[in-house]
């Protein structure tokens, strides 16, 4: 059996498993999959099915390479570009730890093909962002205008960490037409255009 009909096997196996989502996105109000949730089984079902992960990290691009057991020789590999993060109050060292452990969640998902919430949890499919004209006025009650405030600046925080799955994340959990609206009107263009781009993807 090649490495390729193993990590097939491995996927099926995966997604038969009944996993809990705890990440949760509180503005939103939606739930994703931690690294934590499933790694654990992850690397079980690897096991069963013959292969072993080793992820490394350089300066531009972060690996998983996916091993057949039984032929050592072979392999898969799985890569996403590096990022960095800017964590407020944090130190070198742990915004370091912070890029490792989101590249380590996003290549498992990569291998496994883990379907976000973009995918699985919206109720409608996501398209590109919106073009608001700059005029349109919003009117919506202080609670819920709050929430985008929230948003926002969750958005904004996102993006200064170069973060911009997890900017779009935080904008696709606003499904309201009016909130939409009200919270582009927030953010810069420079962020308008990336959520744009990302959307169109």
């Amino acid at each position: 059996m090649s490495v390729y009909q193993k990590l097939s096997d491995a996927r099926d196996k995966f997604h038969q498993l009944k996993l809990q989502k705890t990440g949760h996105n509180k503005f939103a109000n939606y739930y994703y999959f931690e690294l934590g949730d499933f790694l654990i089984p992850a690397l079980q079902v690897f096991r069963e099915c013959g292969l072993l992960s080793v992820i490394s990290f350089g300066k531009e691009l972060a690996e998983m390479k996916i091993i057949d057991l039984d032929k050592p020789d072979e392999h898969i590999s799985v890569c996403s570009p590096m990022s960095s993060a800017a964590l407020k109050g944090a130190h070198e060292i742990q915004n370091l730890g912070a890029v490792e452990t989101y590249t380590r969640r996003y290549l498992w998902v990569a291998a496994l093909e883990i379907v976000e919430h973009d995918a699985l949890d919206s109720s409608k499919p996501l398209t590109a962002a919106p073009v608001i004209p700059a005029m349109e006025k919003v009117i919506l009650s202080d609670k819920r205008k709050s929430v985008i405030i929230d948003v926002s600046e969750a958005i904004k925080e996102r993006f200064e960490a170069d973060d911009i799955v997890g900017a779009f994340e935080e904008y696709s959990g606003i499904t309201d037409g009016e909130e939409k609206i009200e919270l582009w009107a927030r953010l810069p263009s420079h962020i308008r255009s990336a959520l744009k781009k990302k959307g169109s993807e």
